[in-house]
């Protein structure tokens, strides 16, 4: 039979395991310890062996099994072992369901390890315990405005009720502690309900020596956090001030104590993505799930009568047919990486070099979920952002379009968007407008002012832009305005002018063009110093730059359309009995729009645990 490859934290069915009472004695102690939600890394890595060994034994098997048999049976088949897959396969471990996770990847945590890991779940317990005065009316009636009709009302309310639950639970069944993002404004803070202070949370820090030899098996970060650091996500914002602002500096000296601490106590500090993934993957061990890495899914399976009844995957050059009796939760991702989806669906110009997903997305689940008769739903859109298309990979712009001191211009040299808008937002006006007049690619302008001021990337300021920078295309420099018109291909008076007008906004504190800084979300990634609006500084100081931006994103938020269960369903409503979808794999609850920071992760978590639970409740489908 069929045996993890390489990597599972446990042999298949049948594997030979540790006698029957090493496996009382690791099974008491398992939930002992989970009980007193103490997760040691002792406890995490005997749990491993409830279920057929230690890592190094399961590692051997594997090489030694190559050619298995073509069946294996599990109660729980789980596609994908990020954000949503991990947590659906923890929620079903739990409620005492067999389950595995196969993985297309040679590393687990998909396009949540590279994240920062913002968490969007309105009412969960570490929100209010911090004093967030949130309510279940509040984030009703919000998410009810930034989503309206384009994702359906009932799914939205499962969402909200579902997900401080879910929160509550991975809190009590895995190593992962979190904690509030405060400040990090929900997007749309003006609208009722909206929380100008924030709903996000983040991971706390995480020891990765709790993962054991698992450890080497985490999908990497997508910027990873400088050595002799620990920084979350909501330290960026204060970083990006360091050598202007003294709680930036501040921040930054903490970064390091924090992780000197850490080293000093023994442990291997993760965050953000890293601590997400690997403390998701932690609770696993200890609930003795195997994660079945460089095992790609390729078909679902149905008996008879039409229910889904197991997956066909590809093990070591073989096909397998991993059987489920109670259910199949597919949380493989979008398609951001398939070219042919992306044409399809989406409007020009499009690609898959943009995106900062997995490079394993490739809707894999979302075809086969097609083949199976799934209606499909928000195909067209994705988690949008504006992006500088560097060498090797593209840079997601988060706060270098907000920091005071930069606009982003048309092909004509006009500003056409806030900048500091949500980013999903500008990307959207982007594709709008770029039939009229050419969008895309943009150009964010900057002075030399901005960057003596403020961390770009990851380079300090004041330091030089890479010469592969500019030879990419990506950034050009000139001692004018008007010269850095002609290098990147804009009229040179409309960019002139363009420039002129909106220092006059930077002097009065308003932009009457495009209302930058008039929500407190603009303001997050800002720099207090600047006044009147801490949003707009004029560009002054030669040299100037120009950075090539394009229509990024963090992946596609369209798939199969899921009902409140977290369920597949047909074009006509009806359920594709024992197959469900979490994650991008299925339609956004978000729809169209982006409640705040999160809004991607906190839904495919809570559709993953909505989805485990409902196979658990209902044993005949």
């Amino acid at each position: 039979m069929p045996v993890p490859p390489e990597h599972s934290a446990e042999p298949a069915a049948g594997t030979p395991g540790p006698a029957p009472e090493a496996q009382t004695e690791v099974q008491t102690e398992v939930q002992t310890e989970a009980q007193d939600r103490a997760h040691s890394r002792r406890t995490i890595l005997r749990g491993a062996a409830v279920a057929g060994g230690a890592l190094v034994t399961g590692g051997l098997l594997g090489r030694g099994r190559a050619h298995a048999a073509a069946e294996v049976t599990y109660d729980v088949v789980v596609v994908g072992s990020g954000a949503a897959g991990m947590t659906a396969a923890l929620t079903a471990a739990k409620r005492g369901l067999q389950t595995v996770v196969v993985e297309k990847a040679p590393t687990f945590g998909g396009s949540a390890a590279r994240s920062g890991a913002g968490i969007w779940i309105p009412n969960n317990e570490v929100i209010l315990a911090a004093g967030v005065p949130d309510t279940p009316a509040k984030a009703a009636t919000y998410l009810a405005s930034v989503v309206g009709g384009t994702a359906p009302a009932d799914r939205q309310q499962a969402f909200l009720a579902k997900g401080p639950a879910m929160i509550s639970f991975v809190l009590r069944n895995s190593p992962l502690r979190f904690r509030w993002m405060e400040g990090y404004s929900d997007y749309y803070p003006e609208l009722t309900g909206g929380m100008p202070n924030g709903r996000s949370i983040e991971p706390d820090m995480f020891d990765g020596n709790l993962l054991g030899a698992e450890l080497a098996h985490l999908n990497p970060a997508y910027i990873p956090v400088p050595d002799g650091e620990v920084v979350f996500s909501a330290d960026y914002k204060w970083l990006n001030l360091a050598a202007v602002n003294a709680k930036g500096t501040a921040v930054a000296a903490q970064t390091i104590s924090r992780y000197t601490a850490a080293v000093l106590a023994g442990k291997k500090p993760l965050t953000m993505g890293q601590a997400l993934a690997g403390g998701l993957r932690a609770g696993l061990l200890a609930a003795g799930v195997p994660v079945w890495l460089n095992t790609p899914f390729l078909d679902v399976q149905f008996d008879g009568s039409g229910r889904a009844t197991g997956v066909l995957v590809s093990q070591n050059g073989a096909q397998v047919l991993v059987k489920a009796r109670r259910g199949i939760v597919i949380g493989s991702g979008g398609f951001e990486h398939n070219l042919s989806m992306r044409q399809e669906f989406q409007r020009a110009p499009i690609g898959i070099d943009w995106t900062v997903g997995a490079k394993e997305n490739t809707g894999d689940g979302i075809q086969a979920g097609r083949r199976a008769g799934a209606v499909l739903d928000l195909m067209d859109d994705a988690w949008w952002g504006p992006a500088i298309p560097l060498p090797g990979e593209p840079y997601f712009c988060l706060a270098e379009r907000t920091l005071p001191g930069s606009i982003i211009v048309n092909s004509k040299g006009l500003r056409f968007v806030n900048e500091a808008a949500p980013y999903s937002d500008v990307v959207h006006v982007m594709y709008d407008k770029d039939p009229i007049t050419k969008d895309i690619p943009a150009w964010m302008v900057i002075d030399q002012n901005y960057r003596n001021r403020y961390l770009f990337k990851d380079l300090l300021p004041t330091l030089p832009f890479p010469d592969s920078w500019y030879q990419s295309g990506a950034v050009f420099k000139s001692s004018t305005i008007a010269g850095l018109a002609a290098k990147i291909g804009v009229p040179a008076s409309a960019l002139v002018n363009t420039v002129t007008r909106f220092n006059g906004f930077a002097l009065t504190g308003r932009d009457t063009d495009f209302h930058r800084g008039d929500s407190a979300y603009d303001h997050y990634f800002t720099d207090p110093a600047v006044i009147p609006n801490s949003c707009l500084a004029a560009l002054w100081l030669p040299p100037f730059y120009a950075f090539k931006i394009v229509p990024g994103d963090l992946g596609t938020k369209g798939g199969m359309r899921t009902d409140t269960r977290a369920r597949v369903l047909r074009a006509d409503g009806s359920v594709i009995p024992g197959l469900y979808a979490a994650g991008n794999a299925s339609g956004a609850v978000m729809g169209h729009s982006y409640a705040g920071a999160g809004s991607t992760i906190g839904p495919a978590m809570t559709f993953g645990y909505v989805a485990a639970n409902d196979i658990a409740d209902t044993p005949g489908g």
